[in-house]
């Protein structure tokens, strides 16, 4: 069991910082969830942060903080689905950041990029191999090194 305190206190000081800043314009880097991926959706499209209430469900296994954002486009945006809220869209000074969802910002926001075209144009003629019913498909070492028979994909991990 894990005997951590959620909220930390370093989430309680963030929101009073939110506090500070209602009426002030912020951007944000909200988290973009589907069936399938999570990743940032990260632009410079300036809010005005109307102001910060509080959650009734707060759930820590679903993401949902105690606290939701209010934004003058007439969202209000639980604080879970957020990486970060700052004063400047991109590359943002210590200063500029209000919030910051360290996990999410370290492993989302700015983790290693392996989707480079060479990977993609490879992995995509090793499919196509496997789709035309080619015995012995091209095989793609990631991390772990090379698998017969099977692709690995960007995390190492391999594809059926």
């Amino acid at each position: 069991m894990n005997d951590e305190l959620w909220p930390s206190p370093a989430y309680s000081r963030q929101v009073e910082r939110l506090r500070a800043a209602i009426g002030e314009t912020i951007y944000l880097a909200e988290l973009a969830d589907s069936e399938v991926q999570l990743a940032v959706r990260l632009t410079d499209r300036p809010f005005v942060l109307l102001g910060i209430i509080e959650f009734p469900r707060p759930d820590p296994v679903r993401g949902l903080t105690p606290h939701l954002i209010l934004l003058d486009d007439g969202r209000g945006v639980n604080l879970g689905r957020i990486a970060r809220i700052t004063r400047r869209p991109f590359s943002p000074a210590p200063a500029d950041v209000l919030y910051l969802d360290t996990e999410a910002h370290e492993n989302l926001l700015f983790s290693e990029r392996r989707l480079t075209p060479a990977f993609i144009a490879q992995r995509s003629r090793a499919v196509l191999g496997q789709c035309l019913g080619k015995s012995v498909a091209p095989v793609l070492a990631g991390p772990g090194g090379p698998s017969a028979g099977r692709l690995s994909g960007p995390t190492g991990e391999e594809a059926t």
